[in-house]
C-alpha cells in the first residue's frame, strides 16, 4: 500500500501511519474478566497500580454526568465496563476506556464532587458525608473490567499497541507515538522527551515551535535511532518496526542513554552547524523521509570523527536534494522496504567521504 505524506496542522511533513497499517501476521491476545469492587478499584488508580496514557487525560465529564455515574452505582444498578491492558514486563494495569468513569469516582472518593441532580438522599453529598450503609454499599458494588494481554508475539506488545489504535473510543484519532508512549513506558520513552527538549532540535523540526501535542516529534527521534542500529533488518511496515524497537530497548538495554544522547546530539549539532535551519526540507516544511536518510548518514560518517569540512556537507546535501531517485524515494510510498533502503544508501553514499 503506498504512504501519502501530509501536511498537518503544524506545517510539518509526516507519514500517515495509520493508512499503512498491514497486519502481515496474527496476535495471540488473551483476554479476561475482573469485577473490581469499587473501593479497590479507586485505591489502585490511586496508588498507580492502574494508569490513564497522557492522550487520554482529558476529563470532560460535567459534574451532572459524573454524579448520575455515582449515584447508579448507589442505587446498585449495573454500569458498564472498563478496558484494560496488562504487559509481561510489569503488573501494572492501562486504561483504554473508561477514563471518564474512573476519574469521576476518584474526585468522589476525594471529595471533590459532591452529588447533583440525584435522588434527595444523595443530593450535595461528597463521599465521606455519605450515610455508612452507603458509603459500604459503594466501596462493595462491582465495576467490570476486561483485561487484555497479548501472549504472542513475545518480543514486543504490537498486538496491544493494535487494539489502543482500533478500540480507543476517544473522539480524536490517537497517532502512533501517543500510544507508544503509553504501552512501551520506561527509561527510554523518558530519553525520547528529554532528548525532544534539545534546543538545536526544536530549532530545526520546525523553527521556535513548542513540542508537538501528538508527539510526532518524539516519533522522528525514534525513527532515527531504530533505522541508525537496526535499517539492516527494517521490515514493512514502519509503524510495527518502530514498536517492536522502542519494545526492545523500553529499558535501555540495547543503547545507553549516554550513547543514545551523544548520537542525537551530535548529529543534530553537526546539521545545525553546516545546514542551518533549513535542514530536512523538501520544499519549505519538515520531511520526515529527508530527516531520518540525512540524520542516518551523517551520523554513520561522524563515527570517524568530527566533520570538518562544512561548506562540503552542504554542497553534497544540495546536490542530493537534486538528485531524481533520492527525491522520488522521500516523496512517497516512504516506507516501503526498496524505498527505504534506496534513499539511506544515497545519503550514506552523498557523506561517506566528507573530510
Amino acid at each position: 500500500m503506498s504512504q501519502e505524506m501530509l501536511e498537518d496542522n503544524n506545517t510539518a511533513e509526516i507519514d500517515q501511519l495509520g493508512d499503512e497499517e498491514t497486519l502481515t501476521f496474527q496476535y495471540d491476545v488473551s483476554s479476561y474478566t475482573i469485577d473490581f469492587d469499587v473501593a479497590g478499584l479507586v485505591r489502585r488508580y490511586k496508588n498507580g497500580d492502574i494508569i490513564i496514557p497522557d492522550f487520554q487525560r482529558n476529563y470532560v465529564w460535567d459534574d451532572r454526568r459524573a454524579s448520575q455515574f455515582v449515584e447508579t452505582l448507589l442505587l446498585g444498578l449495573p454500569v458498564p465496563g472498563v478496558f484494560l491492558s496488562k504487559s509481561d514486563s510489569d503488573e501494572v494495569l492501562l486504561v483504554v476506556d473508561g477514563l471518564q468513569r474512573i476519574q469521576s469516582l476518584a474526585r468522589f472518593y476525594k471529595d471533590e464532587l459532591p452529588l447533583s441532580h440525584v435522588q434527595s438522599q444523595f443530593e450535595g453529598k461528597t463521599y465521606s458525608q455519605l450515610n455508612p450503609n452507603d458509603r459500604r454499599r459503594l466501596d462493595n458494588a462491582f465495576m467490570p473490567a476486561t483485561v487484555i494481554k497479548q501472549e504472542s508475539p513475545t518480543d514486543d506488545d504490537s498486538g496491544i499497541y493494535f487494539v489502543f489504535r482500533r478500540l480507543n473510543t476517544g473522539a480524536v484519532a490517537l497517532r502512533p507515538q501517543e500510544i507508544r508512549s503509553a504501552i512501551y513506558r520506561g527509561e527510554f520513552n523518558d530519553l525520547l522527551g528529554r532528548l525532544n527538549k534539545f534546543a538545536l532540535w526544536r530549532k530545526l523540526y520546525i523553527k521556535n515551535q513548542e513540542e508537538h501535542p501528538r508527539k510526532n516529534d518524539e516519533e522522528a527521534i525514534l525513527r532515527f535511532f531504530a533505522l541508525y542500529y537496526y535499517s539492516k533488518d527494517y521490515t514493512y511496515p514502519i509503524e510495527t518496526f518502530l514498536n517492536r524497537y522502542m519494545s526492545q530497548n523500553r529499558r535501555l538495554t540495547l543503547q545507553s542513554e549516554q550513547e543514545l544522547t551523544e548520537r542525537f546530539t551530535t548529529t543534530i549539532q553537526t546539521i545545525h552547524d553546516c545546514l542551518g535551519e533549513r535542514a530536512f526540507k523538501r520544499s519549505t516544511t519538515f520531511n520526515v523521509a529527508v530527516f531520518d536518510s540525512i540524520m542516518v548518514g551523517i551520523a554513520r560518517r561522524l563515527e570517524k570523527g568530527p566533520i570538518q569540512d562544512c561548506d562540503q556537507l552542504k554542497a553534497n546535501y544540495h546536490e542530493l536534494l537534486k538528485n531524481d531517485t533520492f527525491l522520488k524515494a522521500t516523496g512517497g510510498a516512504t516506507s516501503r522496504q526498496d524505498t527505504l533502503s534506496t534513499r539511506l544508501r544515497l545519503a550514506t553514499a552523498a557523506f561517506e567521504n566528507i573530510d
